[in-house]
């Protein structure tokens, strides 16, 4: 999200790490504290900006526009405008982002059980100060 430098080492070790791991590749392009829960929404069907909003809590207009925007340069995300009056803005996810449905969707499945054997992180953090 940020502006980082090319030749830093910071995007030189990005860039080596994206070309040598699928798997970092693929956390890189959904990693953040929005973007998996805006594609998960949009997992369940188009919406409009003011509907992704509603669903994620706490969000800022900036940061959700920031982050559909990251997510549509990556190819995870479509963003069609309508001519209409008042313009309509409508987001799914791309054919590409669908086939990780299935994935994030076990990943929820595993948080679940992790965060309900061992206790939400938040929580442990905040008895242990």
């Amino acid at each position: 999200m940020s502006n980082r430098k090319e030749n830093s080492t910071n995007s030189l070790n990005r860039q080596v790490l994206n070309a040598f791991c699928g798997v970092v590749y693929t956390l890189d392009l959904i990693g953040g504290r929005w973007k998996m829960l805006i594609l998960y929404k949009l997992g369940l069907g188009r919406k409009r900006f003011s509907e992704l909003r509603k669903h994620l809590p706490n969000i800022s207009e900036r940061m959700l526009t920031l982050q559909l925007k990251e997510l549509e340069k990556d190819h995870l995300i479509v963003r069609t405008v309508y001519p209409e009056v008042p313009v309509r803005v409508e987001y799914e996810l791309t054919e590409q982002a669908r086939v990780l449905s299935p994935i994030w969707q076990e990943m929820e499945k595993w948080g679940d059980a992790h965060r309900e054997r061992f206790g939400d992180r938040a929580a442990v953090k905040a008895e242990g100060a």
